[in-house]
């Protein structure tokens, strides 16, 4: 009888950090991004070179640290531009700032309709890592100052 209730507990326990694990996974996957600062470095006929810096929000109970992050800058379903983040942690339902770099081609069309930010941030978890994907849609005010051309 006694082992029958210890096989019980471990099954329960088990199971419930399963769906611990679960429903912080799913948590994670809705990671908040937005643009907090965007600054031209330099430009020339190949495109502009530019410092930016995002806002991430952690919504899960999980500390998540970040590796080097690559997005992709897309304009009407053409990719334009591309960038790296620096590695960072997130803390359980908090916010950090990251900076990182980004290059615009020269070929930006500024009448635009339609700008898409997306990436994929590898996540280490206590023994395992995961692969979150992000996409950002900025406002139109923010896309124009993220891909302006002279």
């Amino acid at each position: 009888m006694k082992s029958s209730k210890k096989g019980g507990l471990i099954v329960l326990f088990v199971l419930g950090m399963s769906i611990f694990g679960y429903s912080q996974y799913a948590s994670a996957s809705e990671i908040g991004v937005s643009i907090t600062q965007s600054e031209l470095l330099n430009e020339n006929e190949k495109g502009s070179n530019y410092n930016i810096e995002l806002r991430f929000e952690n919504p899960s109970l999980l500390i998540l640290s970040g590796g080097d992050t690559e997005f992709f800058i897309i304009t009407n379903n053409e990719m334009v531009g591309e960038g790296q983040l620096e590695p960072f942690t997130l803390q359980p339902l908090s916010s950090s700032y990251v900076k990182g770099t980004f290059h615009t081609d020269s070929n930006i069309d500024e009448e635009s309709q339609s700008v898409k930010i997306t990436g994929i941030t590898k996540y280490d978890i206590f023994f395992t890592s995961i692969d979150i994907p992000f996409v950002y849609y900025p406002t139109d005010e923010q896309a124009r100052e993220f891909i302006h051309q002279n």
